[in-house]
Formats: structure tokens, sequence, C-alpha cells
């Protein structure tokens, strides 16, 4: 995930990693768990490759979930000729600007202090623009297994854009897993603020907010022996506890900054 340099910048991974090298083990447990995902459609199908609750699985090429709660939506896409890789796509609302999401997301020692289900976050190696991070992490699956996962991912933070059309402003870290359980497990964190201004009821300008957007991407596809409809379910929940987890440790940076 993410933790600050010595020179006061920050980068990032992501909380999905907590997914890495792994072992599976039966454990006890009294009902299988139940799909994570809502899905936007009337359809009393189970999700994607996901397990339903009588723990059998139906494929669907794509499924959605929305939380208006918290600005909350997210994707998956089965790829096409990649029967065990998933694309999914998320994003957030978030009460605070750029600066706090980002210094969230680039503490990476003090990831595991706020994200559930991330037990270690290790910061191995950073350089300017560069931080290799080890995470271990353990999610609970459907029909009463546990993923027991580790992984060694490298870290792109990319500079601050600029972006004209829209008035807004973007910072990005690239990710890739270099070492661990998962073949394939590489995408984009992204946090985008756009300003605008407040008027009052005469129409006199009462100065500006921002909104903030936190958005996440990761193509995933674990080794061979470990087929990702089982995953699947519990990593996408996991993706949105994540995503949640940030916004609201970025909203209390925030409020201590504004105190």
């Amino acid at each position: 995930f993410v933790s600050s340099s010595p020179h006061g910048r920050r980068r990032l991974t992501h909380t999905t990693t907590a997914w890495s090298p792994a072992r599976i083990r039966l454990v006890s447990r009294s009902a299988p768990s139940r799909n994570p995902l809502r899905r936007s459609s009337s359809s009393s199908e189970p999700a994607p490759g996901v397990a339903g609750d009588e723990g059998e699985y139906v494929d669907r090429e794509v499924e959605e979930d929305r939380d208006e709660r918290y600005g909350f939506e997210m994707e998956v896409r089965k790829l096409p000729g990649k029967k065990n890789r998933r694309l999914v796509r998320a994003r957030v609302r978030v009460g605070a600007p750029l600066r706090a999401v980002w210094a969230t997301l680039t503490d990476y020692e003090g990831l595991a202090g706020f994200i559930p289900g991330l037990s270690e976050c290790r910061l191995l190696h950073q350089d300017k623009a560069f931080a290799r991070l080890y995470q271990v992490g353990e999610q609970d699956l459907a029909l009463g297994f546990k993923f027991n996962a580790k992984g060694t991912i490298d870290c792109y933070e990319g500079e601050m854009e600029l972006l004209p059309e829209s008035g807004a402003r973007r910072r990005e870290i690239d990710f890739n897993m270099v070492d661990g359980d998962f073949k394939v497990f590489q995408g984009k964190w992204s946090v985008q603020e756009r300003r605008a201004k407040l008027v009052d009821g005469a129409g006199i300008s009462a100065g500006q907010e921002f909104q903030t957007t936190l958005s996440y991407v990761v193509e995933l596809e674990p080794k061979l022996w470990v087929p990702v409809r089982l995953l699947e379910g519990r990593i996408c929940k996991e993706i949105k506890t994540n995503l949640i987890c940030i916004r609201e440790e970025a909203e209390r940076i925030q409020r201590l900054l504004d105190e």
C-alpha cells in the first residue's frame, strides 16, 4: 500500500495486495460466506464467478456494485480469452482535498493500522518516485476457506497533472506485483480533485470547495492452482472496504489539519 519517504514525499501501492503469495487451508465455519457484491441489476442470480448463497457459481461478463452513502462504484469484468483473470475498477468520493488523500495512500508503513485484513506492510526500498513494499494479509473466503497472502509490490509515483478542460488536478501511482501468489496483479491508484466556486444567495462568490475522487483499477490473475472464482467475491469486498477506510482516514487527517 503506502508510506512516507525521507524527503517528505509519499508513494503508494494498494490494499489489494494483501492477497498476494498465499496458502489456503480449510477452517471451521457454520455457513458459507454470502456474496458481498450488490448488483445494480434486478437479477437474482449470484455475481459472476462469485459464490452465491448456496456456494454455486454463475458466470457473467460484468458485475457492478454501488453504494450511494459513500459515492462508491465498482465494476468487475471478465476478460475475453482469460478465464482466470479479472479487471476491477472502483472509485469513492472523499470529503478531503487531494493532499490529504495522497498523504493517506502514501503512508506505507501506517496502512496496516487502518486497513482491515492487512497485517503487515513493510517498506523495503524507496527512491524519489519509487517504492517497493512487502505486504501480508489474510481474508476469509466462501465455503470456509482462509486465504493467507504475501506479496512484493513495486509502486511508481506520478507527478501532479493539471487537467485544464475539467479544471481538475490529478496524481496517480502505478503498481505491479513482482513476487507473490498472483500471476498478474497490476494497476493504478488515482486521486483527482476539482475545485468549484461557491456563491451565496445573491450570486456573490463565497469561496471554493474541492470535490475529490479516489479511483482504483487492478487486473489480476491468481496462480493456476488458485481459481479466481474462489477469490473474486472476497477481493471485491476487500477493495470496497479498503477504499472506504482510506476515505475515512483522509477525512480524519483533514479534520486535524483544520483544527
